[in-house]
């Protein structure tokens, strides 16, 4: 993927903290950095309601579909390139239409996030894409991200559109379609951290992760996403964990602003958020 451009004006408005980043930013310095080595290796799918298997063939088909004709590409090129952003309007649940109910955590930019009353964002414009080809209208269901796949495991939702990585643990409650991006963890730091300047590789930094002082190191990330298995540990995602005490955040915006306040050492969340995050609070400073 290209690297982020300057963020447009509507990601200022992604969550309500970054009014919070443009007033506690008085200097022009970087308030933050990315430690750019991948922490993990990732696919992210979409999670299909068990009970609906035609759904998921016809998802399976739809993205083998946009991955051949260009048309992911070209999603992508408006959120990493140049491309600008289509918002995308959720109709209002009704059981007498025929409707594609999507659930998402719309804090997770640059794949959902919200402008007013409209979504924005990766996910989201495949969605509409999606419910167009299946000939149904599309209702977003916006909701905490630990919900998102017990959503659609209750029959609640049709399908979890949310930046997931495939999973045994969220597989209990969704079967996921193909993979249709690649993606990792990344650490950010205060931009004056130099600890890992020196690292060439992402093992040099999980030497010098792995040898903290768990009582002295807090990292933060979003609650209910990989980088929480990361930090904590966890046997079906084959994490050891870190010498850290693990923070849980409502979205990474509010986890990288408790960094800026020197509440936190690290924070650690999906590689694509992270930079979208780190360029949004720097282009304020």
């Amino acid at each position: 993927m290209k690297k982020f451009t300057k963020v447009i004006a509507a990601v200022l408005a992604l969550t309500f903290i970054v009014t919070a980043f443009a007033a506690c930013s008085g200097g022009s310095k970087a308030k933050v950095k990315v430690i750019d080595f991948n922490l993990t290796t990732e696919n992210y799918a979409f999670g299909v309601d068990k009970a609906q298997p035609e759904l998921l063939t016809s998802v399976n088909e739809f993205i083998a579909e946009i991955k051949e004709n260009g048309k992911f590409d070209e999603i992508c090129n408006k959120y990493f390139g140049n491309g600008t952003p289509t918002p995308v309007t959720s109709a209002t649940l009704d059981d007498s239409k025929d409707q594609l109910l999507v659930a998402t955590n719309a804090a997770f930019a640059p794949f959902e996030y919200t402008e007013g009353d409209k979504f924005l964002g990766i996910d989201m414009e495949i969605a509409a894409l999606l419910a167009e080809k299946l000939g149904k209208e599309l209702v977003i269901q916006n909701m905490d991200f630990d919900s998102v796949c017990l959503s659609v495991g209750q029959h609640k939702s049709d399908i979890a559109m949310a930046g997931l990585t495939i999973n045994e643990k969220r597989e209990q409650y969704v079967t996921f379609s193909d993979a249709y991006y690649e993606a990792s963890q990344k650490l950010i730091v205060p931009a004056d951290n130099t600890e890992f300047d020196a690292c060439k590789s992402a093992d040099e930094i999980m030497t010098i992760l792995n040898a903290k002082d768990k009582a002295a190191t807090k990292i933060g990330y979003q609650s209910g996403t990989t980088a929480e298995f990361f930090v904590k540990g966890d046997a079906d995602w084959e994490f050891d964990g870190l010498p850290a005490q693990g923070v849980n955040y409502k979205n990474g915006s509010l986890a990288v602003q408790d960094l800026i306040n020197g509440n936190l050492t690290y924070v650690i969340i999906d590689s694509a958020p992270a930079s979208f995050i780190t360029e949004t609070i720097n282009e304020l400073a």
